[in-house]
């Protein structure tokens, strides 16, 4: 079975990214996969070749979501499986898919939306979501772009700017969570649904961002039994069918809360846990063999 692995044309920024990319890409040619890497946006790859695709980094989809969509609805017409599932992926794709988990009672931060179109005054938003400092972000977003913080005293400051931006794009209204400067956002990584690894990822000092290209630290971690069957139910209810699932959240008042569920282009953190690797090809070679 020829298989494509399905990545990004990369930017230096995520240099440090990439080494994962090709690591599990080695690991799954040397167990003896057929599996080679092709770049989503590359209009000379003969898609019609390949038998299986496997998203593992295609990091500027959110960039281009329209010509992404339309390169799912291309796979979909070829009968080539993709994991994980088109379905999946389009509704992962947009943040307001945590309403869609929060309504069914799983604990997830508090989100308010501001659709495309619209012309908000934010000072509304502090004492909805009873808090002091705001995270405004994208619904179609990643690797925190366009992603601001503001405070009651600066929410002027931003506020013509958010709404030059909704003219494009809806956004998304979450409160400032002191718990991750003090406890860390906790990451856990299952494959085929089975739980493979978990880690604490920490901001550096003075900023709220914990991914390493703004300078965030990752702490491999054994997760307690209750955190552990927590982010298990985001899986079990919204990643059914998935190759890879990671489940994203901190600790508030000792119960675990959803940020978010990456299930298009998970950064999968294999470094940290020697047995990932092998968890992941486990996972990919049964999903294979159930295609037989």
């Amino acid at each position: 079975m020829k298989i494509a692995y399905i990545c990004w044309e990369t930017e230096p920024k995520y240099a440090d990214e990439e080494i994962e990319n090709n690591e599990l890409l080695l690991f799954l040619q040397n167990n003896g996969l057929d599996i080679h890497k092709e770049i989503w946006t590359d209009s000379n790859v003969n898609w019609k070749k390949y038998d299986l695709a496997v998203l593992k980094a295609p990091w500027d989809y959110h960039e281009k979501i329209d010509m992404f969509y339309s390169w799912l609805d291309r796979l979909e017409k070829l009968s080539i499986p993709l994991l994980n599932p088109p379905d999946v992926i389009k509704w992962n794709s947009d943040k307001h898919y945590l309403k869609e988990i929060a309504d069914t009672g799983l604990p997830v931060t508090p989100t308010l939306y501001l659709e495309k179109g619209s012309h908000v005054k934010l000072e509304g938003f502090f004492n909805k979501l009873n808090t002091d400092k705001l995270i405004i972000k994208p619904c179609i977003s990643g690797g925190s772009k366009n992603t601001f913080s503001t405070e009651r005293k600066e929410v002027k400051h931003i506020e013509s700017k958010i709404n030059e931006l909704l003219k494009t794009e809806s956004y998304m209204v979450q409160p400032f969570l002191k718990e991750i400067l003090s406890e860390g956002e906790w990451t856990f990584l299952f494959f085929n649904g089975q739980f493979s690894h978990c880690l604490l990822k920490k901001p550096v000092a003075g900023d709220f961002r914990v991914q390493m290209h703004f300078g965030g630290s990752v702490h491999a971690m054994t997760p307690p039994a209750e955190y552990l069957k927590s982010a298990s139910a985001y899986v079990s209810r919204f990643a059914k069918n998935c190759l890879y699932a990671r489940v994203d959240g901190t600790i508030l008042n000792n119960r675990f809360l959803l940020m978010e569920l990456e299930l298009i282009d998970p950064y999968l953190y294999i470094t940290t846990d020697s047995g990932s690797c092998e968890n992941y090809y486990k996972a990919l070679k049964q999903r294979i063999d159930n295609m037989k």
